[in-house]
C-alpha cells in the first residue's frame, strides 16, 4: 500500500500537479517531502527513513537525478518522471516502477500505482509464505518404494549405511550388506534425507551418522571415515568441509 510518496521535482508547476494527482488518485497518501536538487535529496535520504515510493524527475537543476542512486541506496520504487524519452533504459536499471513522460497524465500515474500494488501484494504473499514453510517442521523421506520381482518393495532409510553414485547410478548400502538401487540422484536425496542424521560427504558419497565408527586426520588437513558395516569403502572428507563434518557429529 502505497502511504508515504516523496517527490523530487525542480520545477514547481510540475510539483504542484503530481500533488494534485496524487492527492485526486491516491487521497489517503501522505506527501512527506518535495525536493528539488541532487544535493537536497542526498542530504535529505540520508537523514530520513525511506518512503513507500519516489517520484523522481530525470534531470534537476544540479544534474541527472541517477547521481542520487549512485549516492544513496534506495530500496523503495521510483516511478521517474520526465520529458526526455532517452533515460527510459538507464531509469530500469534501478528500482523502476515506471517511467512516465510530462505531462503526466492521470490514467498513466493511476496505472503505475496499480503496478506497484500488484508488486507489493505479491512481495507480501511470498514472505507469507516462507514464514508459514519456516515455522512448519520439514517432513523428511524415510523409506523407498523399489521395484522388486513382480511387485515392489519397502526399504526403511533406517538401514541405509550410506548412498553413493557410480556411472549416473545411485546405490544404498544396507546394514546387513545388501545393496539396493534407488532413482534419486544425490542431490535429490541430499534435499529429501534428515540433515541431523545424514551428511554429504563429497560428491560421490552421502553417510548415516550411526554408520561412522571412527573419523581419522587425512593429509593436507582432510579426514577419512571409518564405517563399521563396511570397513574397506574409502570416504574422504576435504579440508573445506573437514569441520562442517566435525561440527555435525558433535551436535
Amino acid at each position: 500500500m502505497i502511504n508515504k510518496i516523496l517527490i523530487i521535482e525542480d520545477e514547481k508547476p510540475n510539483a504542484d500537479r503530481l500533488i494534485r494527482l496524487i492527492e485526486a488518485i491516491r487521497p489517503k497518501a501522505t506527501i512527506i517531502g518535495i525536493l528539488d536538487s541532487i544535493a537536497e535529496s542526498v542530504a535529505w535520504l540520508l537523514t530520513h527513513p525511506q518512503p513507500d515510493i519516489i517520484m523522481m524527475d530525470v534531470r534537476l537543476s544540479d544534474g541527472i537525478s541517477f547521481e542520487i542512486l549512485d549516492k544513496v541506496k534506495i530500496e523503495c520504487p521510483i516511478i521517474f518522471t520526465t520529458a526526455y524519452d532517452e533515460y527510459a533504459v538507464k531509469a530500469f536499471k534501478y528500482n523502476s516502477v515506471d517511467y512516465l513522460l510530462k505531462p503526466v497524465e492521470p490514467e498513466e500515474l493511476q496505472a503505475a500505482f496499480e503496478k506497484l500494488d500488484t508488486i507489493t501484494t505479491e512481495l507480501q504473499q511470498k514472505s507469507f509464505e516462507g514464514l508459514l514453510n519456516f515455522m512448519q517442521p520439514k517432513e523428511f523421506r524415510t523409506r523407498f518404494l523399489l521395484p522388486f520381482r513382480d511387485g515392489y518393495k519397502s526399504v526403511l532409510v533406517s538401514e541405509v549405511s550410506y548412498f553413493y553414485s557410480e556411472l549416473k547410478i545411485t546405490r544404498a548400502k544396507l546394514h546387513n550388506h545388501k545393496e539396493e538401487i534407488v532413482p534419486q540422484t544425490l542431490e535429490e536425496l541430499e534435499q529429501q534425507l534428515n540433515p541431523k542424521l545424514f551428511f554429504r560427504a563429497n560428491r560421490q558419497f552421502i553417510i548415516h551418522i550411526d554408520a561412522i565408527r571412527q573419523i581419522h586426520n587425512y593429509f593436507n588437513g582432510k579426514l577419512k571415515v571409518e564405517l563399521k558395516d563396511y570397513p574397506e569403502t574409502e570416504i574422504i572428507i576435504s579440508r573445506d568441509k573437514a569441520q562442517l563434518l566435525k561440527t555435525w557429529m558433535d551436535f
